[in-house]
């Protein structure tokens, strides 16, 4: 190993995902010199969510980023529902929700982190360290300064004012800081495999339910993700009455799949989610703060974890550049991020943990065909009624908007 290199900066964000790479961009926006710290070579990372909400197309307008985001590949959704044995429903209508786009956008991951990179390096303070992932936190009398980091070419040293941890739900940088962790609860885990998909197949849709099981499928054009939802700890089970038995499984709830189950020749052609929902009881310490997963992992219920992220990166560049020739970060303004983005955060997980308690457990113990339950058969009858959960999902509790107008000649 080579010696150590150092980097001086004002901040420096562990982790390259939609929170670390947003908050990254709007901080260098700002004039505010800014290092992202991303572990992997790459972006490209397979069954990553990818589903991008009106909230977050939203910021992306206000940044002026809008049009050529959209130009990519990508599919839109404005309605999304799903099939509960013979019975089709209709859930959330988006052609209601107060954004410019009435649409969640269907982009793979690692494109959106690439967009996001491309414009901030269009700023001179904006600098991504791929390659680089954090171990350590350096202190100076309790107080964060800085990380430690390792690389290909050696160790990484990189002292800063403030230290954003957005390194994921296992995030290194909280067990470091010693932050408690709130472990919410969660009743399933995830099992996502590809499966190819043909043109004949059926449109986008939320969700398959049938007696016991419960399987969500995104359209990737030419394959369909699958996300196989199962109770916690069952994978050793499922996996003990062999791979047949589940292809079948999968067949008989989505029986236009026909014999492309087999398709999954192996077991390592299935990934498994471990589904956690927790909360730091406090998002910061001196010189450090968490955002992102980091700080509350989601459960995937309504593909909200990217965008509520990309929220929190909004408001804590908003709080933190508020004054961008103040030489130090505040603890004033490390609470003021927790306490603006903390209740829609315990308020989405709320939601999230009565549907995994009421609505998925009782299909887990299901054993007789299943029919719409009543709130369904209400959205079916009265399409208004759809613009609701369509809010709750597209939109969140409490969005957030730019505040910090672009530095004058920050571009390079």
């Amino acid at each position: 190993m080579n010696g150590m290199e150092n980097i001086q900066t004002r901040c420096c964000i562990a982790g390259g995902g939609p929170a670390g790479m947003m908050l990254g961009f709007l901080l260098a926006r700002a004039s505010i010199d800014v290092v992202v710290l991303e572990k992997h070579a790459d972006f490209f990372r397979d069954f990553r969510g990818d589903t991008i909400h009106p909230s977050t197309l939203q910021v992306m307008h206000e940044l002026g980023i809008l049009e050529g985001f959209l130009e990519r590949p990508h599919q839109k959704v404005r309605r999304l529902g799903g099939q509960i044995g013979d019975h089709s429903f209709a859930m959330a209508d988006f052609s209601h929700v107060p954004t410019r786009c009435k649409f969640i956008a269907l982009m793979p991951q690692w494109d959106f982190l690439n967009f996001l990179a491309e414009h901030a390096r269009r700023y001179p303070a904006f600098k991504l360290e791929m390659n680089a992932e954090v171990g350590e936190l350096l202190y100076d009398r309790g107080k964060v300064i800085g990380v430690r980091a390792t690389t290909p070419g050696g160790g990484l040293e990189v002292r800063a004012d403030l230290v954003i941890g957005s390194d994921g739900r296992h995030s290194t940088v909280r067990d470091r800081a010693g932050l408690q962790v709130i472990d919410v609860g969660a009743p399933m885990d995830v099992l996502w495999m590809r499966i190819s998909r043909r043109a004949s197949d059926p449109n986008q849709a939320f969700g398959r339910i049938g007696s016991g099981q419960l399987m969500a499928m995104i359209d990737r054009t030419d394959y369909w993700q699958c996300a196989y939802v199962i109770p916690k700890g069952k994978l050793k089970e499922i996996r003990r009455a062999g791979l047949p038995a589940f292809r079948n499984d999968i067949a008989a709830l989505a029986p236009f799949l026909g014999n492309r189950v087999e398709e999954l020749g192996d077991w390592s052609e299935i990934k498994l989610l471990t589904v956690t929902v927790d909360r730091l009881r406090r998002w910061y310490r001196p010189g450090l703060l968490c955002i992102g997963d980091a700080a509350h992992a989601m459960s995937p219920i309504g593909g909200v974890g990217i965008n509520l992220a990309i929220q929190d990166a909004v408001a804590a560049a908003n709080v933190l550049a508020a004054r961008p020739r103040r030489r130090y970060f505040t603890l004033a303004q490390l609470r003021k991020v927790q306490r603006r983005r903390e209740p829609p955060t315990r308020l989405t997980q709320s939601l999230q943990v009565f549907i995994q308690n009421r609505v998925i457990t009782g299909i887990f113990r299901s054993t007789k065909p299943l029919g719409l339950p009543l709130p369904l058969r209400l959205l079916n009858r009265w399409p208004i009624l759809r613009s609701i959960p369509a809010y709750a999902v597209g939109i969140g509790f409490r969005p957030e908007h730019v505040r910090t107008p672009e530095s004058q000649g920050g571009r390079a």
